[in-house]
């Protein structure tokens, strides 16, 4: 399979991606990230936007004639390596491939809130519950109390090592209580 990767108008991906499809026969996606924001009034919606503002993928089981890609409407260019090949290798690729396993849709990121209870799921302190004190979303990343050496450490995490505590898991222990 080859892979491609168009840079559009932002405004005309939809357009780029069902035209590909229609005029080659070739799947093309246009990355879409599931979010899960707070609503006005509490609680959560989840929301679809655009993971890659402006990028088209092109899965096509043939090598592509880039120059029919390119002249599109709203196409801006095919993005090329500096060899100027157009066909996404390595890491690239993989991402590619990857998109196109998820059907082009990446699934939710979550919300942290302060106050809220987390558990660590990766790295020194994996399987420990905390309590979280600031987020920084800009950063992506969160101020965390844990307990440690029988007293309250505060530290900061970022969110892909952090997960939700589940609903019971606090039952009979207290977050930031250090037992003895």
């Amino acid at each position: 399979m080859y892979t491609y990767c168009l840079f559009c108008e932002t405004t005309k991906t939809r357009f780029i991606a069902r035209t590909i499809c229609e005029m080659t026969g070739c799947k093309a996606l246009r990355p879409k990230q599931i979010q899960h924001t707070w609503a006005k009034g509490g609680g959560t919606r989840d929301v679809v936007n655009d993971l890659m503002p402006g990028y088209v993928f092109v899965y096509c089981d043939e090598k592509a004639d880039v120059s029919v890609l390119n002249t599109l409407q709203g196409v801006i260019r095919c993005l090329s390596t500096t060899d100027g090949e157009y066909e996404l290798t390595g890491q690239d690729e993989q991402f590619a491939l990857m998109l196109l396993e998820k059907d082009g849709v990446i699934g939710k990121t979550q919300v942290y809130q302060e106050g809220q209870i987390i558990r660590i799921a990766g790295g020194v302190f994996e399987g420990v519950t905390a309590k979280i004190l600031k987020v920084e979303r800009r950063l992506s990343r969160m101020q965390i109390e844990i307990p440690f050496a029988r007293q309250l450490v505060k530290t900061w995490v970022e969110y892909e090592i952090v997960e939700p505590d589940q609903p019971g898991d606090m039952k009979d222990r207290e977050c930031g209580t250090v037992n003895e």
